[in-house]
C-alpha cells in the first residue's frame, strides 16, 4: 500500500513538473515526438511568434515547438520544398516572403489569392496548403478596440502587403472610402485595381505622401493605419498634419514594439486614440494556431507572453 502511494505521489511529482516544464518553455520536453512548427523570415530575429505560439501550446499540453528560421529570398523555394520531407507542421512567413510565396504554393485560400500574399502554409499529408491570417487578425483587433469606420474614410500608408491586409479590414469594417497614401502613387493605383472587387462597393483612392498634409482628407477620416516600415527602418516618419485630424481619429500601426513607434507618439501627444499591432499579431498568431494544430489557442496567454516580453501592461 506504502509502496502504492509512494509511486502515486512520484507519478503526480512527475507530472507537475512536467507541467512546470512546459509553463516555463523547457526544452527537456522536446523529444523524438515533438512536431515542429516554425517561422522563415530575413530577418526574423526579431519575430515575437515563437513567443506567443510556444506559451499556447504548452498552456495546452501540446507536444510542439515553434523556432524560427532565417531563409534568403533566393532559399525560399527550397526551404518551402523541405516542409514536408522533414515533417513540419507548418510555417509562417513574415517579410520578405509573403508575396513571393504566393506564387510557389499551388493551392492558396481565397484570402490568400486576393491579397497575393501568404503568410501561413499548412502542410496536409505532404501538400502544402497557403492562407493569409493577417487581414482577419486586424479586422478583429479594430473590431474589439471598438473602432466604428462604417460609412467613414479610412487613410493607409504603404502600398504593399500589409496594406493590402489593412484595406480588406477597413472594407470588411464597412469603410465608405479607403485612401492609399503612398510614396509611389502608381503603386497604390496598382493595388487599388487589384482589390477594387474583394473591397466590396468601398471606393478606393490612391494619392501620394501629399495626402498625409491634406488638412481636408485629414479632417474627415475615421482611422489612419500605418502599413509602412517606417520609423522601424528609418528614425522619423513621414510628414503627417496629426493636429489636422478628428479628435475621435483612430491611429493604427501595424508595427509594434515595447513604447510607442515614430507614428503613434505624436497621436499620443494629442490624446488621439491609438494602438500598435501586438493585438493583430496575437489574432493572426491564434487563427494561424488553430490551422497548425487543429485547435483554438488560449489568446490570453498569448497576450500574456507577449506582453511579458516586451515589458508592456494592458491593451497599450
Amino acid at each position: 500500500m506504502k509502496s502504492a502511494r509512494r509511486h502515486a505521489r512520484a507519478a503526480d511529482g512527475s507530472r507537475a513538473r512536467t507541467e512546470r516544464g512546459r509553463a516555463a518553455g523547457d526544452i527537456s520536453r522536446i523529444g523524438g515526438g515533438t512536431r515542429i512548427i516554425a517561422v522563415f523570415g530575413d530577418p526574423v530575429e526579431h519575430s515575437m511568434s515563437p513567443t506567443i505560439h510556444n506559451a499556447a501550446s504548452a498552456a495546452l499540453g501540446l507536444d510542439r515547438v515553434y523556432v524560427a528560421f532565417k531563409v534568403k529570398p533566393k532559399d525560399l523555394a527550397t526551404a518551402l520544398r523541405a516542409i514536408p520531407a522533414l515533417g513540419i507542421v507548418g510555417v509562417n512567413l513574415t517579410v520578405p516572403h509573403k508575396e513571393q510565396a504566393a506564387q510557389l504554393i499551388k493551392r492558396l485560400s481565397r484570402e490568400a489569392r486576393t491579397l497575393a500574399a501568404v503568410n501561413c502554409v499548412i502542410n496536409r499529408g505532404g501538400i502544402l496548403f497557403g492562407d493569409n491570417t493577417d487581414a482577419r487578425g486586424l479586422e478583429r483587433d479594430l473590431r474589439a478596440l471598438q473602432v466604428a469606420i462604417q460609412g467613414g474614410i479610412a487613410i493607409v500608408i504603404g502600398a504593399g502587403g500589409a496594406a493590402a491586409s489593412a484595406m480588406l479590414a477597413c472594407a470588411r469594417l464597412g469603410a465608405g472610402q479607403i485612401v492609399i497614401a503612398n510614396r509611389t502613387r502608381e503603386r497604390g493605383e496598382r493595388l487599388a485595381r487589384r482589390l477594387s472587387r474583394a473591397a466590396r462597393g468601398t471606393k478606393l483612392v490612391a494619392r501620394g505622401l501629399d495626402a498625409l498634409v491634406d488638412r481636408a482628407l485629414l479632417a474627415s477620416a475615421r482611422i489612419i493605419l500605418n502599413a509602412t516600415p517606417m520609423g522601424l527602418t528609418t528614425p522619423r516618419f513621414a510628414r503627417l498634419d496629426y493636429k489636422a485630424t478628428r479628435t475621435d481619429c483612430f491611429f493604427y500601426d501595424l508595427l509594434y514594439s515595447a513604447r510607442p513607434t515614430a507614428f503613434l507618439k505624436p497621436a499620443v501627444t494629442l490624446k488621439r486614440r491609438f494602438a500598435d499591432g501586438a493585438g493583430m499579431l496575437i489574432n493572426q498568431g491564434a487563427l494561424a494556431f488553430e490551422l497548425f494544430n487543429d485547435i483554438a489557442p488560449p489568446t490570453g496567454v498569448m497576450r500574456a507572453a507577449l506582453y511579458a516580453r516586451l515589458g508592456r501592461r494592458g491593451r497599450k
